[in-house]
């Protein structure tokens, strides 16, 4: 009776849909690790799906391979069709299994891949699909080094997708086979190209159309061509003149159809996108948009949250959120794409984005052992072409990051990485590279922009040395086109009273504010950099640290707390809201008599209470407010206002009570 309605289901939106038809396959899956060595015990799951969603499971997270199977119903009346399925993420690496045939492998767990399942279809019957998944380590599939966790499984939708015999091409490395080339941008005219991919097991004798509309769906540019014999793919010229170019505070956008057709068969794809020019200010040395130039304020986002890696639509809609809140220009995407949604957002919203390949090296000794294979370099290739063909589009994509911290051990690794940025650059002309630095030497010399990984004051040093630095880096490298990326962990919970008494060297929330408030100081206004980017907007989980967290966030991986920092950014960034914050709040129970109060607001004048009595605040750097040393003792009252807005805590100080050491946070 299923079968049955499945088959009906099928067949009539078959009959009133258009020639492509396009259907979620997330329902009635089955699911068993490959240690289990049958589906005996098979799981019914519902896609998207993991095997790990604690990101805080430790030692106990699973580096495994896992079965998902599926009986698909496949109607006569497909016969004549071609049939795909497309995954938009799973990770890491994928085999798929139809009818027991071996269709085919992907190797990467950021982007979305197709295969073609026709020549292996048992038609008017039942289908059986195998999808095997694994996120264990291979040395020839990147990332082969990261502590973010790789959570495993088919973590984002699936889709059947079916065609006439001729159509435009789901296979073009897991895009949608459109991708638009603007080849001129300016205030007064667009030009460029839209590349079309096809499939065809025959000549081809059909028209191609092109429409492209505007956010008014108004018809601006119409052609048609004419294409006989065999085509991969055809470029279609376009050009209109006086158009509303897309930037972040006017984020126009456009919407193209290609069409394909002729008396037997049709087939047509649309697509979203925006005309903007990318470059590099040669004055200044910022990122140009239209002309301006303007300097970034970023936040690197990573790929989990409470539940893992199963990141929905509307979890990337309030994480956006949290950033626009923040008062952040730019997000960078950590390692490899997120899901299209958010880019779909960023394009709407005027968020500029940084996307990253994989090619990443943690900070652990045990994987300082980064070498180039045939193999290696190859999954490199085809992720980085991947990433760009899926995500070309997207008008707030405006560069792609070739690699991120890596450690050039021979000539090898240096020649892989002019190899990806010669081929990033081929690929996509209009468009910057970038790359994510904490080393010397030629290794920073290939990508168009710099980002320099920067920790003096944390690792080492003072945070003073973050003068002399910039100072040497604009005397000797001041012709790069430099960023600063920067960070450091703190523990919610974790106080210099409670580290103690727990012996542990956890890094407390104070010390990462204090890091926080040093570096915001000497590079807010300074105009060497082109951006300035904070590591990380939000804790992400990591099974190879203390606790299997990653704690450089400024939000807590649930998101249900902001840490000081990010107050220190939202006053200095965010232009549109009034912040007012009481800083090291948290620590409501202190034992010494004498206290010293930090504000953060965005208004000027803040006013610092504590009980009935005024205390003044010395506006020590912008945003940052410091108030005298004054003796406290009791229960008091704390509060600060500026602008309408205020924050206040009540706190019990001297009586210097015994309290029971809490434990550490997981």
């Amino acid at each position: 009776m299923k079968r049955l309605l499945m088959f009906c289901l099928l067949l009539g939106l078959f009959v009133t849909a258009s020639a492509r038809d396009i259907y979620q396959l997330n329902d009635g899956w089955e699911f068993f690790f490959k240690s289990e060595n049958t589906s005996d015990n098979a799981r019914i799951v519902t896609l998207p799906h993991s095997w790990n969603t604690d990101p805080l499971a430790g030692q106990n997270f699973r580096e495994t391979t896992g079965n998902y199977l599926r009986e698909i119903y496949i109607p006569n009346e497909w016969a004549s069709k071609r049939i795909f399925i497309k995954f938009y993420g799973a990770q890491t690496v994928t085999d798929l299994f139809l009818n027991g045939a071996h269709i085919g492998e992907h190797k990467g767990g950021g982007t979305a891949f197709a295969f073609e399942l026709t020549n292996w279809i048992r038609f008017g019957m039942d289908n059986s699909l195998q999808v095997v998944v694994s996120n264990t380590f291979r040395s020839d599939v990147l990332p082969v080094s990261t502590d973010q966790n790789l959570y495993g499984g088919l973590y984002r939708d699936v889709e059947l997708i079916v065609t006439d015999e001729t159509a435009i091409s789901p296979l073009y490395y897991g895009s949608e086979g459109v991708l638009c080339r603007p080849s001129r941008v300016t205030k007064e005219r667009v030009e460029g190209e839209m590349e079309v991919h096809m499939l065809t097991n025959r000549n081809t004798d059909a028209t191609l159309y092109l429409e492209i509309f505007n956010e008014r769906g108004k018809t601006i540019y119409t052609r048609s061509q004419r294409i006989m014999g065999q085509h991969k793919s055809i470029r279609i010229p376009f050009f209109f003149d006086q158009p509303q170019l897309w930037s972040p505070e006017t984020p126009h956008l456009y919407t193209a159809t290609v069409r394909l057709s002729n008396d037997s068969y049709h087939d047509e794809v649309q697509i979203r996108t925006g005309f903007r020019a990318v470059e590099r200010n040669s004055d200044s040395g910022w990122i140009a948009i239209n002309g301006e130039a303007r300097q970034l304020k970023g936040v690197t986002l990573h790929h989990d949250h409470a539940l893992g890696g199963l990141m929905d639509n509307m979890q990337l809609e309030a994480d956006l959120q949290q950033v626009q809140e923040l008062g952040a220009t730019a997000i960078r995407s950590s390692m490899q794409p997120h899901g299209q949604h958010l880019y779909n957002l960023c394009d709407e919203q005027g968020m500029l984005v940084w996307i990253d390949i994989p090619m990443h090296r943690a900070p652990f000794i045990g994987d300082m052992a980064y070498y180039t294979t045939p193999a290696f370099e190859h999954n490199a290739r085809e992720q980085l072409r991947e990433i760009i063909a899926q995500n070309i589009n997207h008008p707030s994509v405006i560069m792609w990051g070739i690699f991120s911290r890596l450690v050039p051990r021979g000539e090898d690794i240096l020649q892989c990485i002019r190899n990806l940025n010669t081929e990033a650059k081929r690929l996509d002309p209009k468009r910057l590279t970038v790359a994510c630095s904490d080393q010397d030497g030629p290794i920073n010399f290939i990508t168009d922009l710099i980002a320099w990984r920067q920790d003096v004051g944390w690792q080492r040093g003072s945070t003073s040395d973050l003068q002399l630095w910039r100072d040497q880096l604009k005397a000797n490298w001041g012709h790069l086109g430099s960023a600063v990326t920067y960070g450091g962990e703190g523990f919610l919970g974790m106080t210099a009273r409670t580290t103690q008494q727990q012996r542990t060297n956890l890094p407390t929330e104070e010390r990462q504010t204090r890091f926080h408030e040093e570096y915001s100081r000497q590079l807010e206004a300074d105009s060497l950099f082109w951006g300035m980017w904070v590591e990380n907007m939000f804790e992400y989980g990591s099974a190879r640290r203390p606790y299997g967290l990653n704690a450089n966030g400024l939000i807590t991986l649930d998101r249900r707390e902001k840490k000081d920092a990010y107050y220190l950014y939202r006053a200095l960034w965010n232009k549109r809201a009034k912040t007012v914050h009481l800083a090291n709040r948290r620590d409501r129970i202190r034992s010494l008599s004498e206290q010293s109060f930090t504000v953060y607001s965005s208004e000027k004048d803040p006013v610092l209470m504590i009980n009935d009595d005024t205390v003044r605040l010395w506006n020590t750097s912008p945003c940052i407010y410091r108030s005298d040393t004054v003796q406290l003792r009791g229960q008091v009252q704390v509060r600060v206002s500026a602008g309408g807005v205020g924050d206040g805590v009540t706190m019990q100080i001297g009586n210097a009570l015994r309290l029971q050491p809490r434990q550490a946070p997981r």
